[in-house]
């Protein structure tokens, strides 16, 4: 595996297989992160273990070569979060993708309120996929018909939340870290945190930490992955 800590270790082979540990920027899809990589080492075969929105920051892992068939067991670890709610306001995709549709000024609530409502998501529970998401549906992603308009029934999916604590508390917004399972949305988490205290919410900032023990620490961004490794994949 390829980390800061490990860089200068040994000489990376890229095209048998390799880990690569990403800390994507915002406004970049996991799929440009994807890109650049192939795109600075030359390796045809390239893929990630896990979504991170264009709004998200975070730890991103990538494989090459055979590695990219190990991705799966990367997928199934829990993941660790980072990010603020903001109260009184709520958005159809329940992040900072689409605009405003609701809005309520009695966001003044108590701390010990938030803090117990936090307490309620912990364990096992179900979730439905947001209206805006990459689950596929007839082998397109739900966002493709959100964006049309189209409304799509989705199942519910069972995820578990093993830790959620409030860190900062400075209305309207609400700082947090959560880990949980795979598969979870944290927007959602935000939606149902703001209805839980009655004056919605919305995820306004989101940074992965942590997949299983791999931590952001350790991650290159993609301009420093590019500049270190560059060479080594013309040699």
């Amino acid at each position: 595996m390829i980390t800061k800590e490990t860089q200068n270790k040994y000489l990376p082979d890229f095209e048998t297989g390799e880990i690569i540990l990403i800390d994507k920027q915002l406004f970049k899809s996991s799929f440009d992160i994807v890109y650049k990589v192939r795109k600075a080492i030359n390796v045809k075969k390239v893929g990630h273990a896990g979504t991170l929105d264009p709004m998200a920051t975070g730890l991103l892992i990538v494989g090459t070569g055979k590695m990219t068939k190990q991705m799966s067991k990367f997928r199934s670890l829990n993941k660790t979060y980072t990010g603020i709610f903001t109260l009184g306001k709520t958005t159809p995709s329940f992040d900072v993708e689409t605009e405003f549709n609701s809005k309520n000024d009695n966001y003044d609530i108590a701390n010990e309120i938030i803090y117990s409502a936090a307490s309620t998501f912990l364990g096992k529970s179900f979730q439905v996929p947001p209206f805006y998401s990459a689950v596929k549906h007839k082998g397109k992603s739900l966002y493709e018909f959100a964006r049309k308009g189209v409304e799509i029934e989705k199942e519910p999916r069972e995820i578990s939340i093993s830790r959620f604590e409030i860190t900062k508390i400075d209305l309207p917004e609400v700082w947090f870290e959560i880990t949980c399972s795979t598969g979870t949305y944290i927007r959602v988490i935000a939606n149902d945190f703001g209805q839980k205290l009655g004056c919605g919410a919305y995820l306004s900032r989101l940074r992965r930490i942590k997949v299983g023990e791999y931590d952001v620490i350790n991650a290159f961004t993609i301009n420093e992955f590019t500049e270190k490794f560059k060479e080594v994949a013309l040699a």
